[in-house]
């Protein structure tokens, strides 16, 4: 039976190959380490719990919600922006709910893509930030995900040598999968660009509280004159740790917040509302459990930094994100990150996500999440450690990339 015309746009999940060995791993009963998937492991703070379970004993909060969300929580993210960011924003015509920032993104390209449109898209990237495009009818053009000169050049020929003229740029700083972070001094430079060319920036600020180096990371819409290209998208999930509740936001210019808003009221009924209510206590609450989170997350990144290197992997330290953005090991180049992440999974009992699930120019890269504990993170490190030192032997039965047998 032929695929649906959508099925057949998107490319082979190449995750899912990694998933399914990791599942016959763990059905044969290996301890798989799994760093692999971004799933938040630490619990959600108590107070965030306790404000749910309160609002769930009331009958009232069982009916259909507010697909936008509720004025509470709308007005919860307006005021995290002006403390956060010193950005000032109408919490009616400027905020929207979403079921996380993946559901925002894939609602904001249905509605303003049209088939055909072209969409400039960072590669690496986090899978939705092109997918959502393409589900849509749109078509991608990769620019480079660091930013700096390199971003600006590919981002001016896309402009004068697409057809037609692409509509929008995607951001995502702190990057996922790679942890590049930007500056309020390229944000500036992209809204001017984006001004100059009239396409709109769509921003996935996602890893805003989850920084090591001291310095928070900025929102694009603190740039002047943002506000009249850009959307930005954040979510609870990292941030709190609450990431199967499903609450994100979608933040700034009223034209692209009025069309999500349109296209959702059509698709959904917003988020049960006892966590609409539970998460604006999240905003709205102390944030010393952002620090203890962050704190964790430092701790892990400096522990699987020097535990790796030890066992003869060398990763640069990631300054943010829950990440590390990890080159294969030489040895292990000419067989690609889908098989070298296949073969940790079968000789070291450790599961990462191998770079090319996040485009083309992920290749020769693995994400490796920092979602086990610290004795979790040795233990792996020890595996891999042992894996290593038998890779010529593994390697004399592994086919390289791009040869057949």
């Amino acid at each position: 039976m032929d695929e649906f015309y959508k099925i057949k746009r998107l490319p082979p999940y190449v995750f899912e190959e990694v998933n399914r060995l990791k599942g016959k791993a763990r059905a044969e009963g290996a301890d798989i380490i799994d760093l692999g998937m971004g799933n938040p492991d630490l619990p959600t703070p108590q107070h965030i719990v306790d404000k749910l379970i309160e609002t769930v004993q009331k009958p009232r909060t069982h009916r259909y919600s507010a697909s936008k969300g509720i004025p509470g929580l709308r007005k919860a993210q307006a005021d995290y922006y002006g403390r956060r960011f010193g950005v000032k924003l109408n919490a009616d015509t400027q905020v929207v709910a979403t079921l996380g920032s993946k559901e925002g993104f894939a609602n904001m390209a249905q509605a303003i893509t049209a088939p055909g449109d072209v969409v400039l898209v960072p590669n690496p990237s986090y899978p939705i930030h092109a997918f959502g495009f393409i589900m849509s009818g749109g078509v991608v053009r990769s620019i480079p995900a660091e930013p700096g000169d390199a971003f600006f050049a590919a981002a001016e020929r896309a402009i004068h040598h697409s057809v037609p003229k692409p509509i929008a740029l995607i951001l995502n700083y702190p990057s996922n999968p790679t942890a590049y972070v930007a500056d309020l001094d390229f944000y500036m430079d992209v809204v001017a660009f984006a001004k100059k060319h009239d396409v709109f920036i769509l921003s996935d600020l996602a890893y805003s509280e989850i920084y090591f180096d001291g310095t928070p990371p900025p929102s694009v819409l603190q740039a002047p004159g943002a506000m009249d290209v850009c959307v930005e998208f954040t979510s609870l999930s990292k941030t709190f740790s609450m990431p199967g509740w499903r609450m994100g936001f979608a933040v700034g210019n009223e034209r692209l917040i009025a069309g999500l808003a349109r296209v959702k009221s059509y698709l959904d009924y917003g988020a049960f509302t006892p966590i609409q209510v539970a998460a604006a206590a999240a905003l709205n609450g102390p944030e010393e459990c952002i620090d203890e989170i962050r704190s964790v997350y430092k701790h892990r990144r400096d522990c699987m930094v020097d535990a790796f290197m030890r066992a003869g992997w060398e990763i640069p330290p990631p300054p943010a994100t829950m990440f590390a953005w990890a080159p294969v090991p030489e040895k292990f180049r000419a067989i690609g990150s889908l098989e070298y992440s296949k073969l940790l999974i079968e000789k070291a009992d450790v599961a990462v996500a191998p770079g090319i699930g996040f485009g083309e120019h992920g290749e020769g890269w693995v994400r490796i999440a920092l979602v086990e504990n610290e004795q979790r993170i040795r233990q792996a490190a020890r595996n891999i450690r042992r894996f290593l030192a038998t890779a010529d032997e593994t390697l004399h039965n592994v086919v390289p990339l791009n040869v057949t047998r």
